[in-house]
């Protein structure tokens, strides 16, 4: 058949199908013919959009439709069009909708869907595309959902969890641990039983405060706790404090993008920084640049940070070191001092001067004579060593809860503060590379103003505006970049610190409430053999009014 004589439809001028002049419902026969080429039909070889594919019987020699045949199937896609527009499987018609007034003028390539059609898959985009989903039609080849896919970029991550602790002695512990990551620098993504010493992790946390001045790397807890080495909750509250390290730095997206994350993970024999990285001013220098007011900031929230972060970190450190006088005052430690060559040991111990105690009430019993009395010595020379064991293993907790935790704090908040301290020198440093840009302008201006110019002194006028301007570029992109990622950092720190800091006084107050039952139920089990020791009850006194004085 030929189709170079078909006519196109009016209302869509622009469309490329041969069939846009197909008959519409509340029509009774074809529209007014147009002169015009159109395109060969988009169907396959041996394919008809008819059901029955009695294309040659529903038409004439002329090409012209027959009217019966015209009209049974107007009459069927009527019937058969809101079917067609839900279930669109392979046959049916997946594109046209009928409404009042006729179809909605989509090319016969949305109309209709052949048998075994080849089609050509319009790029994501196209006119044609845009036109279909903004009809409300459904994507016949699902592109948006590989667009989609496109789109979505991999997250990547990078996961550390602690499988054991090896300890020998008060020797450096061997922490294992295993890694999953999808990062692309890592030559796979599982890593099992990697193990490293506690101070090759100090070795690479101080690498990552050096190297990366835009986070707040944590501080490395300790590799020993106030519990005692070779204790279980030692051994727990190590592991514990190493994983909440490792899910903060594995966590961060600067941190876990540095180069000595790879060799910190696969080296085989140790670790060692392959990149050595220094502060930006160390020594006599950084102490005289603190004592200069701050440079000019343009981001308050991190001008207020750094004086409430000093301040934490002065009050957890003061502290904490309170706190270990009364632990040591609690569990007993002698003391050494020397004055004028004479050497003075004296015991400052509540737990020892309790025990003590309690050994020489119990040798009363010895030399009394009253059997009841004796008895009572005797007890009560028990109860007050137990009350001093108590008192000792208050000490202990009390180090645990609240001691380490506030000595850990301090050390974290003296690296936050170092670190806006940092942001301070990045600052003063793109002022001073301002202020060299505008010298070398000056110089610049002042040689083009000049009547005898040389070469040589423009080239290196040139050369030099050219370099300081490209330094200060660098030192300006280098602390906005900073500026963002600390103002993120530091919304994050407060709230975590505030956090923890939170737990561990919580903790503290629960254990102290135990060990505070704890010793009144045991000084409440010697009130029996008290009023046992004679008939009256014990401790009587001779008159009633001292027994009523003293609630006996």
């Amino acid at each position: 058949m030929d189709y170079s004589n078909l006519p196109n439809d009016p209302d869509h001028p622009v469309g490329t199908s041969p069939w846009q002049s197909s008959p519409q419902p509340n029509l009774q026969n074809f529209g007014p013919s147009e002169q015009g080429s159109t395109p060969s039909s988009p169907l396959a070889k041996h394919s008809t959009p008819y059901a029955d594919g009695s294309l040659p019987n529903s038409e004439d020699g002329s090409g012209n439709e027959r009217p019966e045949r015209r009209q049974q199937r107007m009459e069927d896609n009527s019937g058969s069009a809101e079917d067609s527009s839900t279930e669109g499987g392979p046959g049916r018609t997946q594109g046209p909708l009928l409404n009042g007034e006729g179809y909605q003028g989509q090319p016969y390539q949305q109309q209709q869907r052949p048998e075994n059609p080849q089609p050509n898959r319009p790029h994501p985009g196209t006119p044609y595309q845009q036109q279909q989903t903004r009809s409300g039609i459904p994507s016949r080849y699902h592109t948006g959902a590989r667009t989609n896919q496109r789109q979505n970029l991999p997250q990547y991550k990078l996961q550390a969890k602690i499988t054991g602790l090896e300890r020998t002695g008060r020797k450096d512990p061997i922490l294992r641990f295993d890694v999953h990551t999808n990062l692309p620098k890592f030559r796979t993504t599982q890593f099992r039983d990697v193990g490293r010493t506690h101070s090759e992790f100090a070795k690479l946390a101080d690498h990552l405060i050096s190297a990366n001045p835009e986070a707040f790397v944590p501080a490395l807890p300790p590799s020993l706790t106030s519990a005692g080495v070779g204790t279980a909750e030692d051994e727990a509250r190590v592991k514990a404090s190493m994983q909440r390290w490792l899910n903060y730095v594995c966590g961060n997206d600067v941190l876990m993008r540095d180069e000595e994350m790879v060799f910190f993970v696969e080296s085989d024999s140790g670790y060692s920084p392959v990149i050595r990285m220094k502060q930006p001013a160390t020594g006599v220098r950084r102490k005289v640049i603190k004592q200069f007011a701050p440079p000019p900031d343009d981001t308050p929230e991190l001008h207020d940070a750094r004086p409430i972060v000093k301040q934490f970190y002065l009050g957890t450190m003061e502290t904490g070191q309170k706190v270990d006088k009364v632990v040591k005052c609690r569990r007993g430690k002698f003391a050494r001092i020397k004055i004028r060559a004479m050497l003075i040991e004296s015991i400052t111990a509540l737990g020892l001067a309790e025990s003590d105690l309690g050994v020489k009430i119990g040798q009363m019993h010895v030399q009394e004579t009253h059997p009841g009395l004796a008895g009572a010595y005797r007890k009560l020379g028990k109860i007050i060593q137990t009350t001093g064991d108590y008192h000792a293993a208050q000490g202990t907790a009390e180090a645990t809860t609240l001691g380490d935790p506030l000595n850990y704090h301090s050390s974290d908040a003296l690296i936050v503060k170092e670190t806006l301290t940092n942001r301070h020198i990045l600052l003063r440093d793109l002022l001073s590379a301002q202020q060299a840009t505008r010298s070398k302008l000056a110089a610049a201006d002042r040689l083009k103003s000049s009547s005898s110019v040389r070469r040589e002194k423009v080239d290196e006028a040139i050369s030099a505006l050219d370099e300081a301007k490209s330094h200060e570029t660098y030192l300006g992109n280098k602390t906005q970049r900073v500026t963002a990622n600390l103002l993120h950092e530091k919304r994050r720190w407060f709230p975590r610190t505030a956090a923890d800091l939170r737990t561990s006084i919580r903790e503290y107050v629960h254990r102290e409430i135990e060990a505070e039952r704890r010793t009144l139920a045991t000084l409440e089990s010697v009130r029996p053999d008290v009023r046992n020791i004679d008939a009256s009850g014990g401790l009587s006194s001779p008159s009633d009014d001292t027994q009523d004085e003293y609630g006996i």
